[in-house]
């Protein structure tokens, strides 16, 4: 669905990252610090886990975590996106899914990650329960919560577009995921330059 308003397009996740996918690792190469020193350490003894990243873009994260020795499933919901990513590491398997719906079985990571995606999501505690889900027993599910209380203007050859975004306060995502049984390991704020503060959370099932 597409929102018209001045000379920008207001875009889901899915037509706005089809979109905006060429441009995506130029405009967020600020993220790759984050990824690199925040949210990498909180991988421990990986080789040959098998890990979900949900939302996975470009596969930033993703490739990292190839390099690391783990068994890597990449779920994006455009299509574009993942194009990139198969560039970059032809190796890794990728699947095109909502995050709502999860199309694998119970029990079937060992790690579950999602970096900078419930943002899209207007009722992450569906995501969650399907973290839940999809995860082993005392498996981890690894997520990040951006506050951003007004979607970002993006340049792209079409124009200028904002994607779709939800503001999720803190203190309410960690409510959801105990509401699901998920034990909160780390819960942990840092600054980023254009992202005012990053929630970074580990837990485990």
């Amino acid at each position: 669905m597409i929102y018209m308003h001045k000379k920008i397009k207001y875009l889901e996740a899915k037509a706005g990252y089809d979109i905006y996918a060429e441009f995506y690792d130029k405009k967020l190469a600020y993220l790759d610090s984050f990824e690199q020193f925040k949210l990498l350490p909180l991988f421990h003894d990986i080789k040959d886990k098998k890990i979900l990243d949900v939302g996975c873009g470009t596969g930033r994260l993703s490739v990292r975590l190839d390099k690391m020795g783990a068994q890597i499933t990449a779920l994006d919901i455009s299509p574009k996106i993942l194009n990139i990513l198969k560039i970059k590491n032809p190796k890794i398997k990728t699947v095109i899914a909502d995050a709502e719906k999860l199309p694998f079985a119970d029990n079937s990571f060992d790690i579950v990650v999602s970096a900078f995606l419930i943002v899209h999501l207007q009722n992450p505690k569906i995501f969650f329960a399907e973290a839940y889900r999809v995860l082993k027993p005392e498996g981890k599910f690894i997520l990040t919560n951006i506050n951003q209380k007004k979607s970002p203007e993006l340049k792209t050859k079409k124009g200028l577009i904002s994607i779709k975004s939800y503001y999720h306060r803190p203190e309410k995502i960690i409510e959801m995921l105990e509401d699901l049984a998920f034990a909160i390991k780390e819960n942990i704020f840092v600054k980023e330059r254009d992202i005012l503060i990053n929630q970074l959370v580990s837990t485990e099932k």
